[in-house]
């Protein structure tokens, strides 16, 4: 019975030892850490915290920024839509700065031609009607466009509007004027072939353009054409008798 009593009381005392040791730890253990949740939860919840605004702080600065950007330069550009020849003598001032620039470095004629190229593709959708009267009748949906003086009037509305046609053009400056700073872009070719090739597609695709124009009778420009006043003729109702 003592041998007994001894290996109780010394399992006893081994306990109690082993549970100092673990009161007086301070890290606990996996264990203690599985049977104890609250406290493992408490010790994660900042690190996770300062891990995700850590993560989505400067992307999200980044994109606030850009936003305001974005809504700054288009409230610029609705300010700039009804100066019109103020936006296309800047356009002039930027085409001045683009030949500069292609003269004194004296290359990227390939830029230049593919430049040439858009342009051209923009007049002709500037200088076309939205609806092609020829689709039209095709269609059987009946001209978009009056050719008889006797037909009612409808506006000559473009493909491209005048705004969207300025700006692509500025854009496309631009993206020209960049490129030129690139070596990649400078290719060895005989610029004389490239522009013959642009006179020739230039006209072609103008005689075909104004043979259109005549052929359906549209004019797309203003010039010369009936503008209303806000005044009207007197009519029969508005004729008052004169009083005795």
């Amino acid at each position: 019975r003592g041998g007994t009593c001894l290996d109780v009381n010394g399992m006893g005392w081994d306990a109690i030892r082993a549970e100092a040791l673990l009161h007086e730890i301070p890290n606990p253990s996996p264990l203690n850490a599985m049977m104890d949740p609250s406290s493992s939860s408490t010790a994660s919840a900042p690190a996770a915290s300062t891990h995700s605004s850590d993560s989505g702080g400067p992307a999200a600065a980044l994109s606030a920024a850009v936003a305001t950007a974005s809504r700054r330069f288009q409230h610029l550009l609705d300010r700039s839509t009804p100066h019109v020849g103020r936006r296309w003598l800047g356009l002039a001032g930027v085409v001045l700065v683009y030949a500069l620039r292609a003269w004194f470095v004296g290359g990227y004629y390939i830029v230049t031609y593919a430049l040439g190229i858009y342009l051209l593709n923009l007049l002709i959708a500037f200088l076309s009607p939205q609806v092609d009267p020829e689709l039209a009748e095709v269609l059987g949906e009946g001209p978009a466009l009056p050719t008889r003086s006797s037909d009612e009037f409808r506006p000559f509305v473009r493909r491209l509007p005048e705004f969207k046609f300025w700006y692509s053009i500025v854009k496309a400056f631009c993206i020209a004027f960049g490129m030129t700073f690139f070596s990649v872009f400078d290719v060895p070719v005989f610029w004389p072939i490239l522009l013959f090739y642009w006179v020739v597609l230039f006209t072609v695709t103008m005689k075909r353009q104004i043979l259109h124009m005549v052929k359906y009778r549209y004019v797309p420009f203003t010039f010369g054409k009936q503008r209303y006043n806000g005044k009207r003729a007197a009519s029969a109702d508005d004729l008052t008798l004169p009083k005795d």
